[in-house]
């Protein structure tokens, strides 16, 4: 297979749902599956044709959902299972299908599996998780967890260490045991035979550990990275057995978060023999503005660096796996407020980014609100946070490390925290943007009065309605989802152009990253080229570029 070979799933175009922020139907000021049933229709006038749920499993929510204590449950906060089965049912009417989030790289401490696990060393459980022995009287390594001190937890019961690379309250499975492997495909098929249409698989990467637990480099914190273990001996011998044994049985979207993924690994992951998996989701431009040992640290984007990266990614994986697009998802900021301009030129520099993303070769991902170029959250203070990153960042950068003073920690914060993603959706201009009659879990942005859906449905040149196009485009033009890619001017500091082929189309996609109005004629062969779209209302095409302009030229050779 090649990239031009077609799926439904590179066609498609994924909305990610953050159901705890989405739409609360009870007002018990949480998110739930009544509120998405809800706004289908909403989603089916975007015009996306998959919906990926963050996780909604049962979950004593320590991370959110991330810590799960029962895979065949529905979160009791988000509903029922017959809930989940008229969403699934009325998605499927709408022609949406339904991808879920699978985490299986580690479990809650409250799921069945641990609580037998920790009873003893020779419960039959124990080898479900990863338990070493102290060495020298401390953690067996250096590794380190993502969420900020040591990656192993001492259990005094047993006198043994646990491994988790997330919160203490999420140990990590051994994927090792034959059993674990078997238990996990089992609730897989569980779901799939519901009807379920895929998954996107958190941090599957990390699932096959180094058994020698070796000290990996330590950072600025003294311990390594949680992302020692990525792209680990095993991982691809246990996606293939996955693959065999449960993915190749249905027709499915299959993405996987690869935390610390490379073009090689991304290559097998993803590659078009579909051993593996469909798409990888890989993290290297999103971490273009972060300092190299500090992640709290902020340096601005180098343009320059991100069409490197971007375009390293569209030519090396050309032909031999598919790309997975985004700029946003639930643990990254608003991407206006990050590269864009999230005062003046919001909406024009939030059209630019869409259109700079969804042009290129691969499956585009939206997270909620970010069709309507939502933004970044004032915080005033560290107890309006939710994120366990950002607080146990916090009291780790400042308190306890002293590397950052309290203000320069909230200033990272506001610019980098995960909650700046998980604000509540702003549906109207009604107490709590119409997310929820009580009081929602985390605060509502208070620009909801100016940015919301109900506003931007009425208004046709919105972010909204510049989205719904470039759907609309994708679906009519297979240049966009098959073309080849090709950057232009690759050192200018400013722009963004590129270009697409497929057969005798073209397409040039210009982008201008700044607020400045430049200098760029428009190449001599795509002079009398039909614009597909603009982010400006005029629609007017010249050899100079406006603040954050961005166009798209068709012709045909």
């Amino acid at each position: 297979m090649n990239s031009t070979e077609k799926k439904w799933w590179k066609e498609a175009v994924v909305y990610q749902i953050y159901p705890r922020s989405f739409m609360d139907s009870n007002g018990d000021g949480i998110g739930d599956l009544k509120g998405i049933i809800e706004k289908i229709p909403y989603l089916k006038e975007l015009g996306v044709n998959v919906v990926w749920l963050s996780p909604i499993y049962q979950s004593p929510n320590d991370d959110n959902g991330y810590d799960i204590s029962d895979y065949r449950r529905i979160m009791d906060e988000f509903g029922t299972m017959d809930d989940f089965q008229q969403l699934l049912t009325l998605c499927h009417e709408a022609g949406i299908r339904l991808v879920m989030d699978l985490v299986v790289n580690h479990t809650s401490d409250e799921h069945a599996w641990f609580a037998e696990s920790r009873k003893d060393r020779t419960n039959p459980y124990r080898d479900y998780y990863i338990w070493r022995d102290p060495a020298d009287g401390k953690a067996p390594n250096n590794w380190g967890s993502c969420f900020g001190g040591s990656a192993w937890q001492f259990d005094e019961q047993t006198g043994q260490y646990y491994l988790h690379f997330f919160s203490k309250k999420q140990p990590d499975l051994n994927w090792e045991n034959e059993n674990v492997r078997n238990a996990v495909y089992d609730m897989m098929k569980w779901w799939l035979d519901k009807g379920v249409d895929g998954f996107r698989m958190d941090v599957i990467s990390l699932i096959s550990k180094d058994q020698e637990f070796k000290d990996g480099e330590p950072e600025l914190t003294g311990y390594s990275s949680f992302n020692v273990c990525a792209n680990g001996p095993r991982v691809h011998e246990f996606l293939q057995e996955m693959r065999r044994k449960v993915l190749s049985k249905y027709d499915l979207l299959t993405v996987g978060e690869c935390t610390g993924g490379t073009l090689e690994e991304a290559k097998k992951y993803a590659s078009s023999d579909e051993k593996e998996l469909n798409m990888a989701f890989q993290f290297e431009h999103v971490t273009l503005d972060a300092d190299t040992n500090n992640k709290w640290g902020l340096k601005p984007l180098n343009l320059v660096k991100l069409k490197e990266i971007m375009t390293k990614w569209q030519v090396g994986l050309e032909g031999k796996a598919w790309n997975s697009l985004f700029w946003c998802n639930h643990d990254q900021p608003r991407m206006v407020s990050r590269w864009g301009n999230d005062r003046e030129y919001r909406e024009i520099s939030a059209k630019m980014l869409a259109t700079c993303l969804h042009m290129m070769q691969g499956t585009p991902y939206v997270y909620q609100g970010e069709e309507l170029a939502m933004t970044n959250m004032p915080f005033q203070d560290l107890s309006e946070f939710r994120d366990l990153d950002s607080i146990n960042g916090y009291h780790e950068m400042v308190e306890v490390k002293k590397l950052m003073t309290s203000e320069e920690m909230l200033t990272s914060l506001r610019k980098k925290s995960r909650d700046n993603s998980r604000t509540p959706m702003q549906w109207d201009d009604s107490t709590n943007a119409g997310f929820s009659t009580g009081t929602p879990w985390i605060k509502v942005n208070p620009n909801y009065t100016e940015i919301n859906a109900r506003e931007q449905l009425q208004r046709p040149d919105s972010v909204f309605h510049y989205y719904q196009k470039l759907i609309q485009l994708r679906k009519q033009h297979e240049i966009i989802v098959y073309g080849k890619y090709e950057l232009l001017d690759g050192t200018n500091p400013d722009v963004y152009a590129y270009t697409r082929a497929l057969d005798n189309e073209k397409l040039l996609i210009v982008c201008n990253f700044t607020s400045k109005e430049l200098d760029y004629p428009i190449p001599e062969m795509y002079k009398d080229g039909s614009c597909l779209i603009s982010n400006y209302p005029d629609n007017t095409i010249g050899n100079k570029l406006r603040p954050y302009e961005a166009y798209v030229l068709h012709i045909e050779l």
